[in-house]
């Protein structure tokens, strides 16, 4: 076998390749190059080279793609892409065979809720009624819920107390009650700003005093009324996909990790791994997080976002 290049050498030769003897579209060569470089970032926090990887560390990937809930149609795009690479290096000499050959595609039948599109995301804020009291509140809601990937009942818990607009964060409390970190986009946290002008104009109920999203009687949310929110406004955009609030986390994931960012970073602002109160305040690197948000995800890039 030929002496490996490294990763970033055996990238360019691969979108060479591509675009050259394989005669694929533009777009194509850059996804498929992205679903590499994907993998090889993965690897690199393993510590294993691209030319060492076993079908065992394959199935860990795709299995942290399928948590960050990455739907059964793209991590079959993804696993496509990956196949493609390994026969490109067996091709090149680099491999005696493809780690790929015993890994299925995903079941489509079987895949994860609907992924909106960006051109959905902004049709439904656009549906939101002007002027209605529950307005502004609603497209803070979509915005954060979107903006941050929050679970609904992340949403519903959402503390005053645990916000700090400043430096756009929100300390959440996720499954198993562990506590984590999320980056708030700059059109979330200005929405939310105004959306507590006027709850601060609100009767509060004792239970809702440091809850964020309240009701029109001033109790806290429930996961139901946030979910016929969404419903509704899914309905007069006119999507007919099924929508519901995990919709918009599975876009979350999806539309981050299609733009670029890192895995890693996905993983905990999405809370799939478990993170102590003091290792957030110790150890987490809250610009790191904020700027994958604002560099990779493709609502703020296009409004030009700054931190």
């Amino acid at each position: 076998m030929r002496s490996p290049k490294n990763f970033s050498e055996l990238s360019e030769d691969f979108g060479a390749y591509l675009l050259l003897e394989k005669g694929l579209s533009e777009n194509t060569g850059i996804s498929y190059l992205n679903d590499v470089r994907h993998l090889g970032a993965f690897l690199e926090s393993l510590g294993i080279e691209i030319t060492e990887v076993a079908e065992t560390d394959l199935h860990q990937f795709l299995s942290l793609l399928h948590d960050l809930g990455i739907s059964a149609r793209s991590r079959a795009r993804i696993l496509s892409g990956i196949k493609s690479f390994f026969n490109f290096l067996m091709i090149e000499g680099y491999l005696e065979a493809n780690p790929c050959d015993l890994i299925e595609s995903p079941q489509l039948q079987r895949e994860l809720p609907d992924v909106l599109s960006l051109e959905e995301i902004d049709s439904m804020i656009a549906a939101i009624p002007s002027g209605k009291e529950e307005s502004l509140r609603n497209y803070a809601i979509i915005e954060t819920l979107y903006g941050s990937g929050l679970r609904v009942s992340e949403l519903t818990e959402a503390r005053i107390s645990r916000l700090d607009l400043g430096e756009r964060l929100l300390i959440v409390e996720g499954k198993g009650s562990k506590q984590r970190i999320v980056p708030i986009s700059p059109v979330a946290a200005d929405l939310i700003g105004q959306w507590l002008i006027e709850r601060g104009r609100m009767r509060v109920k004792p239970e809702g005093q440091d809850i964020i999203f309240l009701n029109r009687r001033g109790g806290p949310l429930t996961r139901v009324m946030i979910f016929y929110i969404v419903k509704q406004l899914a309905q007069l955009a006119g999507i007919k996909k099924n929508v519901s609030p995990h919709t918009l986390r599975h876009s979350f994931a999806t539309h981050l990790l299609e733009g670029g960012a890192n895995l890693r970073a996905i993983q905990e602002m999405l809370g799939h791994e478990s993170i102590s109160t003091t290792e957030l305040y110790l150890h987490f690197d809250r610009s790191r997080l904020r700027r994958e948000l604002l560099d990779h995800h493709p609502h703020y890039t296009k409004l030009g976002s700054k931190t």
